[in-house]
């Protein structure tokens, strides 16, 4: 990662000292172009569909349970708007499940929600999954390079066609929806989300953020906006994610409104205008002071200022950490401008008491129905009322697209951009061809560790070679380019040798790791380890 400088604008009421604390001046922040998106022939079927909701249907779409801890007949029972697949579940338990049963899950959870026979509402379930850097749950899928990688392409063009190719693996088992793109700007690189981020440079975010999400969702106007194969984005986390203290996962944030505007919020303005439909709420807080509970921020700022029309989901029961609330009890968070709970375990008992406070006021009715009228019009939007269950959308069961041929090509296209020569000592690059190549390290022959964090499970570990089954390793691709130019290629991960060779390529990095489980103290290497 490059450094850079990033100028600040001139002195404005959101420039003050960062002790000044947590109040936002809306007018400071852009107001973005609005996207094409004609709501108008929806108005009358989201208006009926409001005016006859029960408010346990409404209470309901609110809230989003994980997989782990919900049946299709929770779903039927409470009318739930949302599930997820969090890193480590999956369908039957099994986060290792082939591409079938997650289409089959799929089905089952879609046909509960649209389940009439109890005299409610039929209302289409969303299903959210962490599809990050390609389908990266499923065994086959396309994967590409993280974030990081891909903001060393400098190609906004690719980032667009890599959503492409994401939603459409997506749609291929079932899901219509993907918490992606992260958009955190990282600045400091202990963070253990750092890998995440396109770059520290916010200058690089408006171009990516709208190429991610035009790429997933389609261009707004158009049929195929949000439907076919294209999928709802979310762009996260909103807001400060990547500049937290000394880069500690889900921490504070002490910069100056000026900058969160203007690094932090960088890419959200982009992302608005090209018609991201949910924005996602950060675990961390700015000034003490939980995103999930800021209303300046999520409301003012966010949804009037911005214009933002969509919804906003909160992130692993992120609710809970707002002052005066737990994972089970939170109306600041919904009074604040959370739109969707993401409850995963703690689901039930929050819907039972977020009820109980729409019913004596604590919650307003007002504020209810905007959540809820958000949600039905993403839903609207997507044309998942009229889609039918998700087997029956094109190209679900289409499983020969997972992985398919020309998927991976964009993706070494994507590997190929992404790699940075930081020194070619004596022009050993390029290789002589028929040269003896000794291949060492324990990252060579490790497909698991070339693609880290949120492969497969959520800290990427518990994987080996065998789960790619359309993958090469490093070493592997090597062998086969050495092979191919008359060479030989051994390899050795400690290094050692019988035979001297030409040349070495060492190959070796960080083990997989996920959100705060990968931050560190220090930039040491690996503290503690000097095997490499």
């Amino acid at each position: 990662m490059g450094l850079t400088a990033c100028s600040k604008k001139d002195a404005t009421p959101g420039s003050q000292d960062a002790s000044a604390g947590a109040t936002v001046h809306p007018e400071i922040w852009p107001q973005p172009t609005p996207p094409a998106i004609d709501d108008s022939a929806l108005q009358a079927r989201l208006d009926e569909l409001m005016n006859s909701l029960s408010v346990e249907e409404k209470v309901g779409q609110i809230i989003q349970a994980d997989l782990c801890c919900v049946t299709p007949e929770d779903v039927r029972r409470y009318r739930l708007g949302s599930i997820l697949v969090g890193g480590n579940s999956g369908p039957d338990g099994d986060d290792l499940a082939p591409a079938p049963k997650w289409l089959e899950a799929a089905d089952a959870f879609y046909e509960a929600s649209m389940d009439t026979s109890d005299g409610k509402h039929a209302i289409p379930i969303l299903w959210g999954v962490d599809a990050v850097h390609g389908h990266n749950n499923i065994i086959g899928a396309t994967l590409f390079p993280h974030n990081v990688a891909l903001g060393a392409t400098r190609n906004p063009e690719l980032i667009e066609r890599i959503g492409e190719i994401t939603a459409r693996e997506l749609r291929v088992t079932g899901q219509e929806w993907t918490f992606a793109p992260t958009i955190a700007v990282a600045q400091d690189i202990r963070w253990g989300r750092s890998y995440e981020s396109y770059s520290e440079n916010p200058e690089i975010f408006p171009e990516y953020a709208a190429a991610m999400v035009r790429g997933l969702q389609g261009n707004p106007g158009d049929p195929d906006f949000l439907r076919g194969e294209h999928v709802i984005s979310t762009v996260k986390h909103y807001l400060g994610d990547g500049g937290t203290l000394e880069g500690r996962d889900q921490g504070d944030v002490r910069a100056s409104e000026a900058e969160l505007r203007d690094i932090h919020g960088a890419g959200y303005p982009h992302a608005i205008s090209a018609g991201v439909q949910v924005v996602m709420a950060s675990f961390n807080s700015w000034h003490g002071q939980k995103l999930h509970g800021h209303k300046g921020l999520l409301n003012d700022v966010l949804k009037e200022r911005m214009g933002f029309n969509g919804f906003v989901v909160g992130d692993w029961n992120g609710h809970g950490q707002v002052e005066g609330c737990t994972n089970d009890s939170c109306p600041a968070s919904i009074n604040a401008g959370l739109d969707m709970f993401m409850a995963p375990d703690s689901w039930k008992s929050l819907y039972e008491n977020t009820l109980k406070q729409v019913k004596a006021g604590e919650i307003p009715m007002e504020r209810l129905n905007d959540a809820v009228r958000r949600i039905l019009t993403v839903k609207l939007r997507s044309g998942l009322f009229e889609a039918g269950k998700p087997s029956s959308r094109a190209p679900a069961g289409d499983f020969k697209l997972l992985g398919a041929p020309e998927h991976r090509a964009v993706a070494r296209q994507a590997v190929r951009e992404s790699l940075v020569l930081l020194k070619n000592s004596k022009g050993v690059l390029p290789i002589k061809p028929k040269s003896r190549v000794l291949v060492a390290g324990d990252g060579a022959d490790n497909i698991p560790k070339q693609n880290g964090g949120w492969t497969l499970t959520w800290q990427g570990t518990g994987i080996t070679n065998e789960h790619f089954p359309n993958a090469d390793s490093i070493y592997e691709g090597i062998a086969a380019a050495v092979k191919a130019a008359g060479g030989t290629a051994t390899l050795s991960v400690s290094g050692s040798y019988t035979r001297k060779p030409d040349v070495a390529i060492v190959v070796f990095g960080e083990d997989p790791y996920a959100e705060f489980q990968g931050d560190v103290d220090t930039l040491e290497y690996k503290p503690g380890n000097k095997s490499d």
